[in-house]
């Protein structure tokens, strides 16, 4: 028997994190957009309820909840703001790679402090010249006796500027291209690290997204997760997890913009009626819905499936793409139903519709999601 009912610890959460969104992140997140600032505040009232590092297992101190519990906290959270939400569950993807790939030791010892205070974690992949196409990163690792030397740059790293740690992708051997490259954990303190700026972004612009360069950092060889080599495999062990959380997120953001056009819709007036009368909005308001619940039934079901220790590849990399771009239409569809006024930074479509783009972009373009899937397709 299929079952879509959540249970009531799932209802809890998702009451929890919905009323969360709508009392400490709706009333700040259009100020903390303008300003492009950190929101430190929030994110210390979301740890004190539980709302952050939900992955971590209870033996390092942390809640240990599934990916489906997460998911449905994220789409709320991510109702409220996306770039607030990004800020709030930027640190699982990092210990989500400790999880993935590391040993008993590096979880003991980084996991607990991310459970026991507010600790932030960044994930550094992204590089200048090279996004989707992971093998093209330029950073290396120079092993030295027992410490690595680590050199390059990264580039739009979330929480870049404000976290105490990174896991930071380097090649090894770049001759081996993919098996050549290795992860790292490395403490934003260290020698040689900087962060010289802070991108200004169009969208979810409260997540401090970051340049971050390393010269001639010095990583010891206890701060490798996995042997060597191992970092990508890990970092695709790692996405099957946060994937539909992204999902999620791009869903929450939708949610939000089609319940503001229907509202709009039923006040606004044309031609001497609501134009929530006109079918031409109609069908717009009825796309909206589709595409929304249509997301989230994929989301969830590749948080189902990874959370019965089943492959869910395919399932997270088409509920990644398709939420996505559900979230740019909607979004989009939701500026033209406000009109002139949803291209006013007064409405809150506007914004909407900035942070919806780079739900196509980051943790994989919507195309790379097409060719994960075409690939399980065919293998």
């Amino acid at each position: 028997m299929v079952d879509f009912r959540l249970s009531d610890e799932q209802q809890a959460l998702q009451k929890l994190a919905h009323e969360f969104a709508e009392q400490e992140i709706r009333p700040v997140a259009a100020e903390y957009d303008r300003r492009a600032d950190f929101p430190w505040p929030v994110l210390r009232k979301a740890f004190a309820l539980g709302l952050m590092n939900m992955n971590i297992p209870s033996a390092y101190g942390g809640p240990g909840l599934g990916v489906l519990d997460q998911v449905v906290a994220q789409e709320e959270l991510s109702w409220g703001c996306s770039g607030i939400a990004a800020s709030i569950f930027i640190t699982s993807l990092a210990a989500g790679v400790l999880l993935a790939g590391g040993s008993d030791e590096q979880k003991a010892r980084w996991l607990p402090p991310l459970a026991r205070e507010l600790t932030l974690a960044s994930y550094a992949v992204t590089e200048p010249a090279a996004g989707s196409d992971v093998a093209g990163i330029q950073t290396t690792a120079t092993r030295h006796g027992d410490d690595y030397v680590l050199k390059g740059s990264k580039r739009f790293i979330t929480a870049g500027g404000v976290c105490d740690w990174y896991i930071v992708f380097a090649y090894t051997d770049k001759s081996k291209g993919h098996d050549g490259m290795s992860a790292f954990i490395v403490p934003r303190a260290s020698a040689g690290l900087s962060v010289p700026r802070k991108e200004d972004m169009m969208g979810q612009r409260a997540s401090n997204t970051a340049e971050v360069v390393l010269d001639d950092v010095v990583a010891p060889v206890a701060h490798r997760v996995g042997r060597e080599g191992d970092a990508f495999r890990i970092a695709m062990l790692a996405f099957d997890k946060s994937r539909p959380g992204v999902a999620a997120s791009a869903i929450g953001v939708a949610r939000a913009a089609m319940e503001h056009a229907v509202a709009y819709a039923k006040e606004r007036r044309a031609f001497g009626v609501p134009i929530a009368q006109h079918q031409a909005i109609q069908f717009m308001l009825a796309e909206m819905r589709m595409g929304v619940d249509a997301a989230r039934h994929l989301a969830w079901h590749a948080a189902w499936k990874i959370d019965r220790g089943e492959r869910n590849s395919l399932e997270a990399a088409a509920a990644k793409a398709f939420a996505a771009d559900t979230c740019m239409k909607v979004t989009t569809d939701a500026v033209q139903v406000f009109g002139g006024y949803g291209f006013s930074r007064e409405y809150p479509v506007e914004k909407l519709m900035r942070d919806a783009k780079v739900m196509q972009i980051y943790e994989g373009t919507s195309q790379i999601q097409r060719l994960i899937v075409a690939r399980q397709m065919l293998r």
